[in-house]
């Protein structure tokens, strides 16, 4: 099978040639109704997305998109054999649920309603089905990065390798409006992991799909504009127990999840940022396996950990052996972490291949010579500065590791950043997750 990668042609961020929201009476945009335009001159931006959407309606093999989080892997939800062709393409244990993406509020609304032929459907008609808990996070937070736990109904319209046999699923709205408008017309929900292989780092552009997918799927769509603007997957959150607990930390952060008020208040995270297994399944995609890990060795340093001291000792047990090593820094290390150098110069950033040139994605990689203490030559040296804005750092993670891998890293020391309630609480799990070693 070809992996083609076919580009969206878009104008800009927020061309309306997508798509568009319907509006309230007041004039506010109604998350209960995604427009997608019919006219003519939207015709060359949506026709890639037809034809994805018909590949998502006609066949079990999945398609890759982008999102405002990481590109995900998406298949019709309702579908048992659609979905399972997620988890072949990527190699994923069968155990692991996936994470429902919906256009709008109206298609999670007919996901929670019981089946039409139920005798207690046209109540619940009447009734709004998405709990209370989460209305003030669906109206600060989506479309965006946040994934919500919802009690499956039963009987469910969504096919039962997408829970994972748990009773409940996780829900989000993506704010990417390519996103919304590929899953309006492909005319069901589409269950969507990150579009890697499994334990890979998360792609963020559409060359990093290709890169672990080739030969796996038939087509990745490609928005244009670089890397996901996030970087990091979304937040999921349980508000059906209480308090409400975060599952797993991402795009949304857990102060911003308090300033919600009510119940939200006092939520509390219920994820280890290492790899141990849970007992049983695990409640929401990254809490259990090993995950985000590059081919090569990566060793993490916890802040106050990285003085150049300890990085120069790691680094020179990694030199007896002339290994390629990778630093990637976040702020508060020099150049090399400590480590003698010399040579140093800028590598070429590979760019996303789309048929149109090349557009990188905005990872700079410098490599120079690592010195013994006898001022030889001892190794190669392949350095990153995402600097020290943890957006920053969040949106350039994942790409880095794999440009690392893809240039030869054996080895990769990792500065991390201050743990808090923020983004940075996600780039620290995913950095944990794909530590070999973590050095506090």
């Amino acid at each position: 099978m070809e992996t083609r990668i076919l580009k969206v042609p878009l104008a800009g961020k927020d061309d309306l040639a997508l798509g568009r929201w319907a509006t309230t009476p007041d004039g506010t945009p109604d998350l209960d109704t995604w427009e997608v335009p019919s006219s003519s001159s939207s015709a060359p931006v949506l026709a890639p997305l037809h034809e994805a959407a018909h590949l998502l309606r006609t066949t079990s093999v999945p398609v890759a998109f982008p999102t405002e989080t990481v590109y995900g892997l998406g298949a019709d939800a309702t579908r048992s054999a659609a979905v399972r062709g997620i988890y072949s393409a990527k190699g994923r244990p069968s155990d692991n649920p996936l994470i429902v993406h919906i256009s709008d509020l109206s298609m999670l609304r007919r996901l929670l309603l019981p089946s039409p032929s139920s005798p207690s459907f046209s109540s619940a008609e009447k009734e709004d089905p998405i709990p209370a808990i989460y209305h003030p996070l669906i109206t600060r937070f989506w479309p965006g990065p946040l994934t919500i736990l919802l009690p499956l109904p039963s009987p469910s319209p969504l096919a039962p390798e997408v829970t994972a046999s748990l009773t409940t699923f996780g829900a989000r709205m993506p704010a990417s409006a390519l996103a919304r408008t590929l899953i309006a017309l492909a005319g069901a929900p589409l269950a969507a992991p990150s579009a890697n292989a499994s334990t890979r780092p998360s792609p963020t552009t559409a060359q990093h799909v290709r890169d672990d997918l080739d030969g796996k799927i038939a087509l990745v769509l490609d928005g244009g504009g670089g890397s996901c603007a996030v970087g990091v997957e979304s937040t999921v959150v349980d508000g059906l127990c209480d308090p409400p607990v975060v599952l797993r930390p991402g795009g949304v952060g857990i102060e911003e999840l308090r300033g919600c008020g009510g119940a939200w208040e006092r939520v509390e995270k219920a994820y280890r940022d290492d790899k141990a297994d849970e007992q049983g399944g695990p409640r929401a995609p990254g809490m259990k396996y090993k995950h985000y890990s590059p081919r090569a060795t990566v060793v993490l340093f916890e802040v106050g950990a990285g003085e150049m001291k300890g990085v120069k000792g790691v680094g020179e047990e990694a030199l007896k052996e002339e290994k390629t090593v990778g630093v990637i820094r976040t702020g508060g290390w020099p150049v090399a972490g400590g480590m003698e150098y010399s040579g140093l110069v800028e590598e070429r950033i590979r760019g996303e291949v789309n048929g149109d040139g090349e557009a990188g994605f905005g990872v700079v990689v410098k490599q120079g010579v690592l010195l013994g203490e006898d001022g030889t030559a001892k190794g190669r040296l392949l350095d990153v500065d995402l600097g020290g804005d943890v957006k920053g750092v969040a949106h350039g993670l994942f790409a880095a590791l794999r440009e690392l891998d893809r240039l030869g890293a054996d080895i990769i020391f990792v500065e991390g950043v201050s743990d808090g309630d923020d983004i940075a609480a996600a780039v620290m799990n995913r950095l944990r997750k794909a530590a070999s070693e973590i050095r506090t």
